[in-house]
């Protein structure tokens, strides 16, 4: 496991000592070192004027790498594994996100690309193991704490939940990876392999004709943690969406479209069709992608808008199909409020204002209004969490310059005295939080400073 890094400052007993302490893992014991990466930190820490906020991204930019990823070489090729933080797995979704602000830096950082590049192998890897499992173990012989889970489990698999992102995350990486390096080392026929295998493992989740072959049940207290309708989830009308039996959370769906994964595939698909004309024409399957994408766009337009009496035409967080909807977001991305960072909308698209409106009111059962904070929270840390994570994306999200600065003064208050974000902190009281080792919302954090630095300098020109 790599160091331990954000965990709570010690108060020093030296009146004269810093009140940024050094917390970020020191030089010998990182993982990996970017020179592109520690440019980034300087030139950006001249910009920000606010010694705080300084200190935090020199601590949370860095961190996935500092901490998480794992480079090695195979055959001569390169391989990388990433955990998320405090679990020692590798999730399709979270492995993306982490290196995902540092792409912009692989043109001039040639170890930098060849990391991602062997993260972008990983998970093809991962995905032909099993392309319904969302988190996987670097031995590929390991059997964890859920291996009695009621589905079909097997070694090198920590969890067995299938989430709609897990495939579209790992696409999101190839395409813009592709797209900013040119390199196409990474998508050899493994790589065409496992993306067979998505599209596949998509259609199946339409259900159209059948439920598929996916079940999933745990053995639980808690409710979201397994599936109701004897494993497929509750029951749909087939009308072209794809099944997701859980969220990003890995908390289990309601309604089984989930509809901000959905938008994703659209976004996916399409992308992905797009590389495989290019790198594999005599794969016969870019026509399919495209078909899949228009397909699950004309259902949501016509099953995932609500008339909201208040908001008017907004998108549901999840629907059957039947009409039923649950009108909700969560903090976990892809969410209703991230879809302009997704690419399935732009942030002045009608539907999506609406839709924007509502999640940051009260009228949204998780937005949670505290002395501390306010923002979304999750189910998966129940009431009065508040996830930085949803700061973080108000701010990315966000074309008003007073919206950004409050968002970025709530994440200056909230980090508890870590110098790191967390997963989620009491809208009262930052001191109690959840996860103190969370490399997506650090690095998250990392690439809203470098957007503000970029778009935004005069955000930055000041004390918050």
């Amino acid at each position: 496991m790599a160091v331990m890094a954000g965990g709570p400052a010690l108060a020093s007993a030296d009146p004269n000592a810093s009140a940024f302490p050094a917390v970020r893992t020191p030089a010998g014991k990182r993982n990996f070192t970017s020179k592109a990466v520690e440019e980034a930190i300087a030139r950006v820490q001249k910009t920000v004027k606010d010694p705080e906020l300084a200190w935090l991204f020199e601590n949370c930019f860095p961190n996935t790498l500092d901490t998480t990823v794992q480079y090695a070489e195979d055959g001569g090729k390169p391989n990388t594994f990433v955990i998320t933080g405090d679990i020692d797995a590798m999730w399709l979704r979270d492995s993306t996100a982490q290196v995902w602000p540092y792409l912009p830096m692989t043109k001039q950082d040639e170890p930098l690309r060849k990391l991602i590049a062997g993260v972008i192998r990983r998970q093809a890897q991962c995905i032909i193991l099993d392309p319904y499992a969302n988190a996987f173990y670097p031995d590929p012989k390991k059997e964890g704490e859920w291996k009695k889970d009621v589905t079909a489990m097997k070694p090198g698999l920590h969890e067995r939940k299938w989430e709609l992102d897990s495939l579209c995350y790992p696409i999101r990486l190839s395409y813009h990876y592709w797209k900013t390096t040119g390199d196409t080392s990474p998508f050899d026929a493994e790589w065409a392999k496992a993306m067979q295998l998505a599209l596949k493992t998509c259609r199946e989740q339409q259900r159209k004709t059948n439920r598929g072959p996916y079940t999933f049940g745990r053995e639980t207290s808690w409710s979201t943690d397994t599936v109701p309708g004897n494993g497929y989830g509750n029951p749909t009308r087939p009308v072209g969406l794809i099944h997701s039996v859980f969220r990003p959370s890995d908390d289990a769906t309601v309604f089984p479209f989930l509809v901000p994964s959905n938008w994703f595939a659209v976004v996916s698909f399409r992308q992905l069709a797009t590389m495989i004309e290019t790198l594999h024409p005599a794969v016969p399957i870019a026509a399919d992608c495209r078909a899949l994408a228009d397909e699950v766009e004309k259902a949501l337009k016509q099953y995932a808008i609500y008339n909201h009496p208040k908001y008017g035409n907004m998108y549901a967080m999840e629907v059957d199909g039947y009409g039923n909807r649950l009108l909700q977001d969560d903090a976990n991305v892809p969410n209703l409020l991230a879809m302009p960072y997704l690419g399935a909308c732009t942030a002045s698209d009608p539907i999506y204002k609406n839709t924007r409106k509502f999640v940051l009111s009260a009228d949204n059962p998780y937005f949670f209004n505290g002395k501390a904070a306010q923002g979304i929270g999750s189910p998966h840390t129940l009431v009065e969490n508040i996830w930085p994570m949803s700061l973080i994306m108000r701010a990315l999200t966000s074309t008003d310059d007073q919206e950004i600065l409050a968002q970025l003064r709530m994440l200056k208050k909230t980090h508890a005295g870590t110098g790191f974000m967390h997963e989620s902190f009491n809208q009262d009281d930052p001191s109690k939080f959840t996860r103190k080792w969370f490399a997506w919302a650090n690095t998250l954090f990392g690439e809203l400073i470098l957007k503000v630095a970029s778009e935004r300098p005069h955000l930055l020109a000041k004390e918050l």
